[in-house]
């Protein structure tokens, strides 16, 4: 995968405003390589603790809402800071990195930078981060509305009216169903098979 490094001054058009001050002292205090990735598919950013001669790096993808790519990184911070505590001796995201990482979301959100959205839905992830970002869907459906570029006509199976058409990404069609505790069961109009979808599946709408 293709990376592009961004000195830090850089890194202001990637944050929402009010938080690029207190992101570079966290990332100069700790030596952090920080990487800003192109977009992966299976994760919005990633922790590598420091070795002998290593810094602690980090890598976040670019194409991320400010928002988002703020919260992420806090995430990877968080493993950071965690390393930097107990080392290897706790579990990557038990009781100890949670801790870190609400207090770590607390101190941004006194900052006032989140709209208010957002801002309501941190307070539901402070009470029990999820091991991954993508695992935070709730709070991904709010964040993603705040992406500056959308795709016309399409849209997330989470935002779908149940019995709506559409089209997934290797042109299948389906038809919104019920949702099941996290997950949103899809039938396939041509063979009538069931499908669970992720709620933060993103389809092309069809008009009937």
């Amino acid at each position: 995968m293709a990376k592009v490094e961004h000195p830090l001054e850089a890194l202001r058009a990637y944050l929402p405003n009010g938080s690029f001050e207190p992101v570079v002292s966290l990332i100069n205090k700790y030596k952090v390589h920080l990487t800003v990735t192109k977009a992966r598919k299976s994760v919005l950013g990633d922790y590598r603790h420091a070795a002998i001669g290593v810094n602690h790096k980090i890598t976040v993808n670019g194409n991320l809402n400010k928002y988002e790519f703020l919260i992420t990184l806090l995430h990877e911070l968080a493993h950071l800071l965690c390393f930097e505590q107990y080392k290897n001796r706790v579990d990557a995201h038990g009781k100890e990195w949670k801790n870190i990482y609400s207090a770590l979301l607390i101190e941004f959100i006194k900052l006032e930078i989140f709209p208010s959205d957002i801002q309501k839905s941190l307070q539901k992830t402070l009470l029990n981060p999820a091991a991954t970002a993508n695992g935070e869907t709730p709070l991904l459906l709010v964040l993603r509305k705040y992406d500056v570029i959308k795709k016309e006509g399409h849209g997330f199976v989470a935002h779908i009216p149940e019995g709506t058409l559409f089209e997934s990404l290797n042109g299948r069609i389906f038809k919104r169903g019920k949702k099941r505790r996290i997950r949103i069961e899809c039938v396939e109009v041509a063979t009538g098979h069931v499908y669970s979808f992720s709620a933060l599946t993103e389809v092309k709408l069809i008009q009937e």
